[in-house]
């Protein structure tokens, strides 16, 4: 408890404590609701291909002195369209045009990194730095999340649709390929935004491990959207208290946490009913 009253007093005290913790809920809202709909639809693989496409990104645009975002934004997007061209276009299915973009991209970003001569910086791109997140970096989140939420209310029928029967949505008129576009764009800003609290490599666990866990109590996307978010907004809180007090680094904390809500969430909840098979 005494520790708990110390983060709360410091709170009070550290600008970069109360950015941090800002930032940290803003990740954890937005990665739950776009992650709800990234299981849904089978499409795990894809948000990880582009949490790591975006590594050349970061590199070039620290390379030509830019905001990270903006370069990581275009590789993002860049490898999205890769994907869909080369599946669509060619026998090969998409598993393996994913494997093939997102590993050339990956190790493309890490020649880049390499060349900028800084590995601090490239620790920090992997597994984030939320402590140090500057106020640009959470005005940036901010705008994301604002987007992520006009996006799911203006298009929740289409989504809904398209995220559960995609032929019908077809039958239905539905541009299911905009649609598909549509949220791999706002996937890879949601990517690139978390990238300052949790870094390339866990931000897909922020993706997909909240909205699983909201998958086992519930069967209604509505309520799994929110459940999505509550807990990826609780993992984010309790991980940045772990990072600050016992100086652990802040994306894994999150992560793990998340983590355990999910091995809480299979063991207990009614809908995967495990004690009571076990009885």
């Amino acid at each position: 408890m005494m520790k708990i009253a110390e983060f709360i007093s410091a709170l009070g005290k550290y600008d970069f404590l109360q950015s941090a913790l800002i930032t940290a809920i803003m990740v954890g809202i937005m990665s739950g609701i776009i992650g709800s709909f990234i299981i849904l639809r089978g499409m795990s693989l894809m948000g990880d291909a582009i949490s790591h496409s975006i590594l050349p990104g970061v590199a070039v645009a620290y390379m030509l002195g830019i905001n990270l975002l903006l370069g990581a934004s275009f590789f993002g997007v860049l490898a999205a369209l890769l994907i869909g061209f080369v599946s669509t276009r060619s026998k090969i299915k998409v598993d393996t045009s994913i494997g093939v973009v997102f590993s050339s991209f990956y190790a493309l970003g890490f020649i880049l990194i390499s060349l900028t001569e800084s590995s601090t910086n490239l620790h920090h791109i992997l597994f984030g730095n939320i402590l140090a997140v500057s106020n640009s970096d959470m005005m940036t989140t901010a705008v994301v999340l604002a987007v992520v939420i006009l996006f799911v209310t203006i298009g929740y029928k289409e989504l809904l649709i398209t995220s559960f029967d995609e032929t019908f949505a077809k039958t239905y008129g539905l541009n299911t390929q905009l649609i598909h576009y549509s949220l791999m764009l706002v996937l890879t800003l949601v990517t690139v935004s978390a990238l300052q609290t949790v870094g390339i490599i866990l931000v897909v666990a922020m993706l997909i491990t909240p909205a699983a866990t909201a998958f086992f109590w519930t069967n209604r996307l509505s309520l799994m959207l929110v459940l999505s978010a509550i807990f990826g907004t609780v993992a984010s809180i309790i991980g940045l208290y772990l990072s600050y007090t016992f100086n652990w680094a802040s994306g894994p904390a999150i992560v793990v946490m998340a983590a355990i809500m999910f091995a809480i969430s299979f063991i207990f909840s009614p809908k995967q009913n495990l004690i009571h098979f076990k009885k």
